[in-house]
């Protein structure tokens, strides 16, 4: 049974950190999402202050991901009750004396009307007299526990997008199986068309000797034999059509293996390409040429669809 994995997929966890001596209690969510990559490609984002989670994190994810774009981040919301910004007390006296300085030296109605005092709305919107609040660091023997829950949370994160990828992976195993039967079939075709391309060349050759016998003389049937064992000859793919269903054969094996082949598949399916461009180049014959331009059409599909296979 065919068994892939996408490279496209999407997951999250959440949870709360709360432990005595963990500091300002916080909720976390980590989102993990991947597209198509040619190797494993990591961008992990993590606040300030966690960089101490981010290399355990990072082998976490080349543990579970053979290939793909991934991009994994932690968002940290702190609790309400601690959410509260801080006034940054002598930025604020400094505006505050600076604005009551400046009202005091300009007359009244200098600028057409009363100037008053600066407002305390249009201080505290100056930057930096409000800051944002902070995480309390944790005790030294609770950072281990923080850590350890948020590692676990990745984890968590990164195998729900594994099963995301598995479950893109089952919708696009149909459509490379369907597309690796049509070529399968394509490639039957055209061993069927190219076993009378002999024959067609020795009536095409006969043809062409009869418009010319009145110009040329004519040939003997030995050398007409051997003139067209030598135009077969040339003209022969089943070589190509041979390699061509090896290629097939090995290609299913890989789908049915379950294990990453999205690259492997890639390189054959530059062979399948190699041996239809062959195979209509050498072609005589007006079907087999068409049922070569329709197995490259196929090929082009397969190897579209596999660039998404992990």
């Amino acid at each position: 049974m065919t068994s892939i994995t996408s490279m496209t997929g999407y997951a999250r966890a959440d949870g709360r950190c709360e432990a005595p001596g963990i500091g300002t209690p916080f909720s976390w969510i980590w989102e993990a999402k991947s597209v198509n990559g040619k190797g494993l490609d990591l961008r992990i984002r993590v606040p300030a202050g966690f960089d101490s989670i981010e290399l355990p994190v990072r082998q976490a994810a080349n543990a579970a991901l053979a290939r793909g774009s991934l991009s994994l981040g932690l968002h940290i919301t702190l609790d309400s009750s601690a959410a509260v910004p801080k006034i940054n007390e002598p930025l604020l006296d400094a505006a505050i004396a600076l604005a009551m300085k400046k009202a005091a030296n300009l007359p009244a109605g200098a600028l057409g009307k009363t100037i008053d005092p600066a407002r305390i709305d249009g201080l505290l919107a100056l930057r930096g007299v409000l800051e944002p609040a902070e995480l309390t660091p944790p005790e030294a023997e609770a950072l281990a526990v923080r850590d350890r829950a948020l590692i676990q949370g990745a984890i968590q994160a990164l195998d729900g997008l594994s099963a995301s990828r598995r479950q893109e992976g089952s919708r696009l195993a149909p459509v490379v199986t369907a597309l690796l039967d049509e070529i399968a079939g394509l490639s039957e075709a055209a061993r069927g068309l190219a076993a009378t391309q002999p024959a067609t060349l020795l009536a095409r050759m006969q043809q062409q000797i009869g418009e010319l016998a009145s110009a040329t003389p004519a040939l003997t049937p030995e050398r007409l034999a051997q003139e067209v064992a030598m135009l077969a000859l040339k003209a022969d793919v089943r070589e190509e059509l041979d390699r061509l269903t090896a290629h097939i054969s090995q290609a299913r094996e890989m789908l049915n293996a379950g294990a990453p082949c999205g690259r492997k598949l890639d390189f054959l399916s530059q062979e399948f390409n190699r041996e239809a461009n062959t195979l209509c180049s050498k072609s005589t014959d007006v079907a087999l040429t068409r049922v070569g331009l329709a197995l490259k059409a196929a090929i082009d599909q397969f190897r579209e669809q596999i660039q998404n296979i992990e």
